[in-house]
């Protein structure tokens, strides 16, 4: 790479894109014995690691995802019989979303798939090298987070 090229100049959109597809082919392929996209592991581990009860709308803040989204892959979930769904006592149109044991049976399982992936795609990157990426692609992140935010108060 030419040492005067401006980071607005290196076309990086399309590699993170790349490497999002690989990453979720390859979890989908480890995990598919289970049953479970990525999605649907996403929203059982959110569930697991911040704790039950969380209302659907939270989840999807949580996730970064649109609720209706989030809305479809609890109910592949709960068809699935990983997650159940119970009213809100004080909100009628509101669910609280809890694992069930099947879920639990998992999710050891499931975060060895994900810790194995990591160690396979990290391969010959040290952790300095991927803590120093990481870092920098969170901080565009925040930048892209900052343009919405920015168009979000234009209107």
């Amino acid at each position: 790479m030419h040492n005067k090229m401006k980071p607005e100049d290196i076309p990086f959109g399309y590699l993170l894109s790349d490497v999002t597809l690989l990453f979720r082919k390859h979890f989908d392929r480890r995990a598919v014995r289970f049953g479970l996209t990525r999605a649907q592991w996403r929203a059982i581990k959110m569930l697991h690691h911040r704790g039950e009860n969380l209302r659907q709308t939270e989840l999807a803040e949580l996730l970064e995802m649109e609720p209706i989204a989030v809305g479809r892959v609890i109910d592949r979930l709960q068809t699935a019989g990983f997650v159940e769904r119970h009213p809100d006592p004080k909100d009628r149109r509101a669910w609280r979303l809890h694992l069930t044991a099947r879920a639990r049976a998992v999710i050891d399982d499931m975060q060895d798939i994900g810790r194995g992936l990591r160690k396979d795609a990290t391969a010959g990157i040290s952790a300095e090298e991927l803590s120093q990426a990481l870092a920098v692609i969170g901080r565009i992140k925040d930048n892209l987070q900052a343009l919405e935010q920015g168009e979000d108060g234009a209107d």
